[in-house]
């Protein structure tokens, strides 16, 4: 069951650094899950690296979109646009 909220908690966080971040993406249900939790798991770093979070606490949602938006800029940045969107 934690795989399953991980999952759908990614998908919202996903989501909401895609709205907030300027720029069209072509990006899918997959992609957007994958930035959702990989921004978490960034935003877990932080949080921890600043003294907000202990070890095995869960995340805030700030910090998780935050890591969403670092992410998504440095895949921004990594892919070329001319292959985005396409498979």
């Amino acid at each position: 069951m934690t795989i399953i909220w991980t999952i759908l908690i990614g998908f919202i966080v996903g989501l909401v650094a895609r709205a907030v971040m300027p720029g069209k993406d072509k990006a899918g249900v997959v992609l957007t899950t994958v930035l959702g939790v990989a921004g978490a798991l960034i935003g877990s770093l932080m949080g921890r690296a600043f003294g907000l979070y202990a070890a095995g606490e869960p995340v805030g949602l700030f910090l998780s979109v935050l890591g969403a938006v670092v992410v998504l800029a440095l895949y921004r940045r990594i892919v070329p646009k001319a292959s985005v969107g396409r498979a």
